[in-house]
């Protein structure tokens, strides 16, 4: 049976950030992600968190300016320093709200940074921030996102997510497979996921088009829960949709979907 948490960055986003953790717990959710906590201290979360008995399964490191268009600096190379320091502040984070898993966003292309600049970047900050992370107890993550939603990005497709981590040869550093995103880019979803099964550390969703709940669109989720079961898929799968209307109006999908 899938474990499905609830990303507080696009769920109940029709009140304030701090207000969805009870909103999650009541919905049934044992567990939540969202993309940054950085704007509030570890200590409200974590009061939160505890207050409605909810684990944190995954937050980002931080990401550049992401109300200027950034989608993360770890593959520009005038940023190295900004993003180590990124990378402590989000242990100190995670530590503090007892996650076990970082997800790391590559980000949009920079102009004029030749690819081969580009990978040497992205592979030393991987490097640097796995092993980091290891020294802490995490594991990082990195995430192909499809470049119709954000043209330019890094890192878009599953195979070159899974050769980049071969060139860190950290063995605490994995694939965040987004369903939504792998929909966009590349397809053959139940045959990826078996292939790479080991080297994903964690799964959201969304469905295509509009990136709305499970049943909104294309994409057979019904059969492609089963099938994570079938192959063996232990990990939580992150809700990162859109809902179509309101955030309880479209939970739903769970009972009709994930038997």
């Amino acid at each position: 049976m899938p474990r499905f948490a609830a990303n507080l960055t696009m769920l109940f986003n029709e009140v304030p950030f701090l207000d969805r953790f009870e909103l999650a717990a009541k919905a049934g959710f044992d567990a939540v992600e969202f993309l940054f906590p950085y704007a509030f201290s570890a200590t409200e979360i974590k009061q939160r968190l505890d207050s409605h008995q909810l684990t944190l399964v995954l937050h980002n490191l931080p990401a550049g300016d992401w109300d200027a268009g950034e989608r993360g600096i770890a593959c520009h190379p005038d940023r190295v320093a900004e993003f180590r320091d990124g990378v402590a502040r989000a242990i100190t984070y995670a530590k503090a709200l007892g996650v076990n898993q970082l997800n790391c966003l590559a980000g949009k292309v920079p102009a004029g940074v030749p690819e081969d600049v580009l990978r040497q970047t992205f592979v030393e900050n991987l490097r640097y921030a796995a092993a980091e992370l290891k020294r802490a107890g995490l594991k990082l993550l990195i995430e192909p996102i499809n470049t119709y939603d954000i043209p330019g990005f890094y890192l878009n497709r599953t195979a070159q997510a899974a050769a980049l981590l071969d060139e860190v040869g950290a063995d605490n550093a994995f694939i965040q497979y987004d369903i939504y995103h792998a929909q966009r880019m590349e397809g053959e979803l139940a045959a990826t996921a078996l292939k790479y099964l080991p080297r994903i550390g964690h799964i959201q969703l969304a469905d295509n088009p509009g990136r709305n709940e499970p049943g909104t669109g294309e994409i057979n989720y019904a059969f492609l829960f089963a099938h994570l079961d079938r192959i063996g898929y232990a990990g939580w799968i992150g809700c990162e949709y859109k809902p179509a209307a309101a955030t309880e109006a479209g939970l739903g999908w769970r009972q009709r979907l994930a038997q």
